[in-house]
C-alpha cells in the first residue's frame, strides 16, 4: 500500500500546479518592467532602463541569498511543511506589490533623488514585493525539482518528468504577458499606464494563493525516503565537493542569465524600435497598427518566447531515453547560432525562437548536476537554485549596457556568451569524477 501511495499521481499533480503558479508570477514580474517603467519612472533619465531591469535583480536575489534555507528547511521539517512556508511567502510578495499600488496613489509626491532621477516610494516597495516573490520561487523549486526527479512513476525517466512539469510551468509563463497587457492594463494606451491599477488584481491572485495554499495543507504529501539527510544525520562530504554539482550550479547562473534577459528585456528593446518608429516586421509582413499603439508587440514577442518553452517541453517529454548529455550539446549550439544571426539583422522574431532551444536546458542542467548524489539530493537543490540569481545578474548588465550605448542591439551578446558556458558545461563540466 506505501509503494501504492508513493507512485500515485495525486502528489505529482499538485507538485505540477504549484510549478504552474511559480511560471506565471515570475513572468508577470518580469513583463511589469515596461508597463512600471511608464507609470514609476516616467520622469527619470540617465537610470532608466537600469532601474527598470532592477525588478527581476531583486526578484532573482532571493534565490540567491535564500535557497539554501530551502534545504535546510527540507532536511529539518520535510517537503510538505517547506512548501507551505514558501506559498505563504508569495502571499506576503504578492501583497507588497498591491501595496505600492496603494502608496503610488495616496502618497505619490514622496520618493527619492538618486543622481539626477527622482524615484517614488512605491517603486522601492514593489522592489521588496520582488524580492519575496523570488524568495517564495526559490523556495518552491527547492522542493518541487528534486521531489519531481525522484518521485518514480511507472514508466517515466527523470528528465521526462521534469520536462512535463516544466512544460506546464511555461503555459504559465505563456500566458502571463497577456494577462499583464490584456487583464491589469486591459485597453489601455502605453503611455496611459498608471500604479493604481495594480492593487485589485493582486489582491485576487494573492486571495488565489491563500485558497491553494489551505488546499494543500489538507493533502497527503508523501516524503521521499533517501533524498535528504535524516534528523542528526552528519553528512561526510560538502557539498561542494561534487564537481559536477558544482559546475551545474555555474551552468544554471548563466542558464537563467540567458533565459531571463531574452524574457525581460525583449519587450524594452521592442519598445525601443517603436518608439523610434522602426516597422516590426514578422518575415516582411507589416504588423496591424493597433500592435504598435500599445503593449501589443512586447508582450507578443515574450509569449513567443514563453510559449516556445511550452512546445519544447511538451515535445520532449515524450521522449524517455534522451541523453540530457547530448540534448543540452545541440541545444546550446543552436541557441548560439540563432542569437548571433539576430543580433546581426536586428529581427527579434529570431531571437524569440530560442525559446525552443532554452526550454529543455533546465531539466537537462539540473538532472546532470544531482546525478548520483542520494542523500545529498535536497540540500544540493537548495545550492543549485542559488545558480538563479543569473536571473538578477545578466538582465541588469544588459540594461546598464543599453543605457550606456544607446541600443539594446549589440547587448544580446550577453546571451551568446551564456550559452558557451553552458556547451562546455555539456561537453567537460557534467562528467561525474572523484569528490575532492
Amino acid at each position: 500500500m506505501h509503494a501504492q501511495k508513493q507512485n500515485s499521481l495525486g502528489p505529482f499533480a499538485v507538485l505540477t500546479f504549484i510549478y504552474f503558479i511559480v511560471g506565471f508570477l515570475t513572468t508577470v514580474n518580469g513583463q511589469f518592467q515596461g508597463p512600471l517603467k511608464i507609470a514609476f519612472l516616467s520622469e527619470t533619465e540617465e537610470l532608466r532602463n537600469t532601474l527598470t531591469t532592477l525588478i527581476s535583480f531583486f526578484f532573482f536575489l532571493g534565490y540567491l541569498l535564500n535557497s539554501s534555507l530551502g534545504g535546510k528547511w527540507i532536511n529539518r521539517h520535510g517537503y510538505k511543511t517547506t512548501l507551505l512556508r514558501a506559498l505563504s511567502v508569495m502571499v506576503g510578495g504578492l501583497m507588497c506589490y498591491a501595496l505600492s499600488s496603494w502608496i503610488a496613489v495616496h502618497y505619490g509626491d514622496y520618493g527619492l533623488q538618486i543622481a539626477a532621477d527622482r524615484i517614488p516610494l512605491g517603486y522601492f516597495v514593489f522592489l521588496v514585493g520582488s524580492f519575496l516573490m523570488g524568495t517564495s520561487a526559490a523556495l518552491l523549486q527547492v522542493v518541487i525539482n528534486p521531489y519531481i526527479a525522484a518521485y518514480e512513476l511507472p514508466g517515466t525517466q527523470p528528465v521526462q518528468r521534469m520536462n512535463i512539469v516544466c512544460a506546464i510551468n511555461s503555459f504559465g509563463t505563456t500566458i502571463a504577458p497577456f494577462f499583464v497587457t490584456g487583464v491589469i492594463f486591459a485597453g489601455v494606451a502605453s503611455e496611459s499606464v498608471t500604479a493604481n491599477q495594480l492593487l485589485l488584481p493582486f489582491l485576487m491572485i494573492a486571495l488565489c494563493i491563500v485558497v491553494t495554499t489551505v488546499v494543500t495543507s489538507r493533502l497527503h504529501l508523501p516524503d521521499l525516503q533517501g533524498t535528504r539527510a535524516a534528523d542528526g544525520e552528519q553528512l561526510e562530504h560538502s557539498i561542494w565537493s561534487f564537481r559536477h554539482l558544482t559546475l551545474g550550479v555555474v551552468a544554471i547562473f548563466f542558464y537563467v542569465g540567458a533565459e531571463v534577459s531574452i524574457g525581460v528585456n525583449v519587450n524594452l528593446h521592442a519598445m525601443e524600435l517603436i518608439d523610434a518608429g522602426k516597422e516590426l516586421s514578422f518575415f516582411g509582413k507589416e504588423q496591424i497598427l493597433l500592435w504598435r499603439l500599445n503593449l501589443g508587440i512586447p508582450a507578443l514577442l515574450a509569449t513567443l518566447y514563453w510559449g516556445g518553452f511550452m512546445v519544447g517541453r511538451l515535445t520532449f517529454s515524450f521522449f524517455d531515453q534522451i541523453s540530457p548529455r547530448l540534448l543540452l550539446i545541440a541545444t546550446t549550439t543552436l541557441a548560439t547560432l540563432l542569437t548571433l544571426i539576430a543580433i546581426l539583422t536586428n529581427n527579434l522574431w529570431i531571437l524569440v525562437s530560442i525559446g525552443l532551444c532554452h526550454s529543455v536546458m533546465w531539466s537537462c542542467i539540473f538532472t546532470l548536476a544531482i546525478k548520483g548524489l542520494k542523500q545529498y539530493t535536497s540540500k544540493a537543490s537548495g545550492v543549485f537554485m542559488m545558480g538563479v540569481f543569473g536571473g538578477a545578474v545578466f538582465p541588469v548588465l544588459q540594461g546598464a549596457w543599453a543605457d550606456a550605448c544607446g541600443s539594446w542591439q549589440w547587448t544580446w551578446l550577453i546571451v551568446i556568451l551564456c550559452e558557451l558556458v553552458m556547451l562546455y558545461y555539456a561537453l567537460f563540466g557534467s562528467k561525474i569524477k572523484e569528490k575532492c
